[in-house]
C-alpha cells in the first residue's frame, strides 16, 4: 500500500474553501477515500462527500447550487480530487429566524 501523496488537498482544506465562499450554515465533509481502496482511480484521487446548507443556494436549482460548489473547488481538483459528492442546499436568511429576542 502506498503512502498518500502530501501535495493532495484533504478534507480540511476543502472545508476551508467552502466556509470562505458561501459563509454556511451547516457544513460537512468527509474523505470517503477508504470506502474505494482498490477501486480504479483510487490510487490517483480522494473522494469527497460535502454537504452544505447556505442561504446563497436560495432559488437556485441543484444544478446551480452543484455547479457554485464545484466552481468554488476548481483550483483544488488537480491536487487529487477524483470524486465529488454534493448534498446542496438553501438556508433559511438568519434574519428571519423567529427566536425570540
Amino acid at each position: 500500500m502506498s503512502a498518500r501523496n502530501p501535495d493532495w488537498v484533504d478534507a480540511a482544506e476543502i472545508e476551508a474553501t467552502l466556509r470562505a465562499a458561501f459563509d454556511p450554515q451547516e457544513l460537512r465533509v468527509d474523505d470517503e477515500s477508504h470506502q474505494h481502496a482498490g477501486h480504479a482511480g483510487a490510487s490517483s484521487g480522494s473522494h469527497f462527500r460535502v454537504t452544505i446548507r447556505a442561504v446563497c443556494f436560495s432559488g437556485k436549482s441543484r444544478v446551480a447550487r452543484h455547479r457554485l460548489v464545484y466552481d468554488s473547488l476548481a483550483f483544488l481538483m488537480p491536487r487529487g480530487i477524483h470524486a465529488l459528492a454534493i448534498v446542496a442546499e438553501a438556508a433559511q436568511d438568519a434574519t428571519t429566524d423567529s427566536t425570540p429576542g
